[in-house]
């Protein structure tokens, strides 16, 4: 929810000490790790539909899990808050990590407020959203506007745990907001109400959403929607026609729900009007138009009403309004075109991996391919799935590097990787893989390109997409991960004695102790590169494919609809000239950025020039 100010401090705190000690008792196997794979994330369902504490989707009627059922002071603390209770967890970051910074947009989460109440922390965790800081103490109590782009770092080596619970509010909460203490409001004389647990007192009475995800968004919820996001957009001379197709599809969808309501034989209609409206956007333009949050404007509208306004495509909330036990999918959910019924492997079918040095665009081509129909992804990189097994993590492996090769993939090893990958699935619809039909996966985490063997152990009828960008550009926006600190993966790296180790751990990188920073990326790049090229050449031609960065942005439609073709995957959308930033995306993006460190670079090229010939020859035989 978008609030007037970047943090407000609610009247009230809490016994952190108490609440330290009731968690404790909840067995660690409990913890999940984040659903995006965000390393060091980690969380326990408290809140959730029907109160499974397995299921982290936003959608259905909301219910207690028996974590929370066995904290009564943890119960005595929602209760205080006065308001209506969405999902809620305790969110665990570890030391040395972060929330990385990101905007909500989801429909969820336009009209919820994030409270946060932390139960142990210490100062180095520093919460920031906009140009605002704060550190929240423990015990205290927070809202922050979730629609400003946020971020959450831990400094210190000590774990941050935080009770995070998503609400529309209610009339006790409206009030503590009132009498909340934001940066910006005099302070004076203002103490927050100390809440302590009463051992005799009755379980609270909670309330818990029913209702949260419409069947067919109301015209009056739509206008609302698109007026508040026209309000946040910057400045453009293609807004005037934008704002009129905009206007036209409200007042046609009015049309529609007067005529059908929720009523399913009006969804094709709805539909209809649905990708008429998004197509017509995409000619205008709008995927070049942002917002003041540094979102882009058709992203907006997609995650907040054109994704939600209709659940044709969301069977889930269907099922799950209907039987709280059943299936999470439904039958002939599997992707168009996949021959499921040859496919020997029961779970997944050709799951496809994108494989290339880091700051290749591979994030851009992995979140633009994630929206093809059927495809499912776990959502963002598989730090934590991967090196979260003990065997895998560096720490267990003298730190040599991310290499894996076929024989780490044990057959203990090869059954937890699936089954957390699977477990993790989910469609451009946020909808759950269906197990029952095999899921087409696609995955896309820089040190991958150090572990394809260990993948096709892992998945044997894996797929690749080799993505090979101007290794000028590469080494450039290298250059600047390390030196920003953003792109940290080995803070306290055995040995090593320059910043802290940035992006993935290659081979031999023991060699560059002492190194400037340009040596360290481009052998990072060059070693990285001759491994891709080593392991793609032993497969057979069939399982893998090239696609250039550079083509791929000077011609995203066409370069897509190849690789879907090649992947057997459908391809229903049209992407316009210009595609919108990538989560990771540092500054805006210029070709010839790469020459602010050209005197630095450049020498090195002569260097990698072998690794060059050898990238290019293997993508001009494997692009097409």
């Amino acid at each position: 929810m978008k609030l007037q100010v970047p943090f407000v401090q609610l009247p009230l705190v809490f016994d952190a000490g108490l609440l330290a000690r009731e968690i404790a008792s909840v067995n660690e196997t409990h913890w999940n790790t984040h659903p995006l794979g965000f390393r060091g994330n980690s969380a326990l369902a408290l809140i959730s539909p029907h109160g499974n504490p397995g299921d982290d989707d936003l959608a259905g009627p909301m219910g207690p899990t028996p974590w929370l059922n066995s904290c009564p002071y943890l119960m005595q603390v929602l209760s205080a808050l006065g308001t209506t209770l969405g999902r809620s967890r305790l969110m665990k970051l570890a030391g040395q990590s972060e929330v990385i910074a990101h905007v909500d947009t989801n429909y969820y989460w336009r009209e919820r407020m994030r409270v946060h109440i932390p139960i142990t922390t210490t100062p180095d965790v520093r919460f920031q959203a906009g140009e605002a800081e704060v550190h929240m103490a423990t015990g205290e109590c927070w809202i922050f506007d979730t629609w400003r782009r946020h971020r959450v770092v831990n400094d210190n080596n000590r774990e941050r745990i935080h009770l995070v619970v998503d609400t529309v509010g209610g009339d006790g909460l409206w009030e503590l907001i009132a009498t909340g203490r934001s940066q910006s409001r005099t302070s004076i004389g203002w103490t927050p109400r100390l809440v302590d647990f009463d051992p005799a007192g009755p379980t609270p009475m909670l309330d818990y959403e029913s209702v949260n995800v419409p069947l067919v968004m109301s015209p009056w919820e739509i206008r609302e929607h698109l007026v508040f996001m026209l309000g946040e957009v910057i400045p453009d001379g293609r807004l005037p026609a934008i704002q009129q197709t905009l206007l036209g599809f409200s007042r046609r969808w009015h049309a529609l729900w007067s005529c059908h309501g929720e009523g399913r034989e009006g969804w094709p209609r709805y539909r209809a009007l649905l990708d008429e409206t998004q197509a017509s956007l995409i000619e205008q333009g709008i995927n070049e138009i942002g917002l003041r949050n540094e979102v882009g404007l058709m992203f907006a509208l997609r995650s907040c009403v054109f994704d939600f306004a209709l659940a044709d495509q969301d069977e889930v909330i269907l099922s799950s309004r209907k039987d709280p036990h059943g299936s999470r999918s439904m039958p002939g959910d599997a992707a168009v075109g996949t021959e499921s019924t040859s496919n020997p492997d029961a779970a997944f079918d050709r799951p496809v991996f994108i494989v290339s040095p880091p700051r290749s665009g591979s994030t851009l081509l992995f979140e633009t391919l994630a929206q093809a129909p059927g495809v499912h992804t776990i959502g963002d990189e598989s730090h934590s799935l991967i090196e979260g097994i003990p065997a895998l993590s560096p720490s267990h492996r003298g730190h040599t590097s991310n290499r894996l090769l076929a024989a780490d993939a044990s057959a203990a090893v090869i059954s937890e990787l699936r089954e957390k990958f699977h477990a993790r699935l989910k469609d451009r619809e946020l909808r759950p893989a269906n197990r029952n039909v095999p899921a087409r996966m696609l995955e896309k985490t820089p040190k991958n390109a150090l572990r394809i063997p260990f993948l096709r152990s892992i998945f044997p009828d894996a797929r690749f997409i080799f993505l090979y960008r101007d290794p000028r550009q590469v080494l450039g926006s290298m250059m600047d991960g390390w030196q920003s600190g953003d792109f940290e993966m080995y803070p306290n790296l055995p040995g090593w004695t320059g910043p802290a180790w940035s992006f993935l751990l290659t081979p031999g990188w023991q060699e560059l102790i002492g190194k400037d920073i340009v040596e360290i990326v481009a052998r990072q790049w060059q070693t990285t590169m001759n491994t891709v090229l080593d392991d793609l050449q032993m497969l057979p031609t069939d399982q893998w494919i090239a696609v250039d960065y550079a083509q791929f942005l000077d011609n995203p439609q066409s370069e897509i609809s190849r690789l879907c073709q090649w992947a057997n995957w459908n391809w229903d959308r049209s992407l316009g000239r210009k595609l919108p930033l990538s989560r990771y995306t540092m500054t805006a993006p210029d070709p010839e950025k790469w020459r602010r460190h050209a005197g630095q670079i450049e020498p090195w090229l002569p260097v990698i020039q072998p690794t060059i010939d050898r990238a290019l020859s293997m993508f001009e035989n494997r692009s097409a």
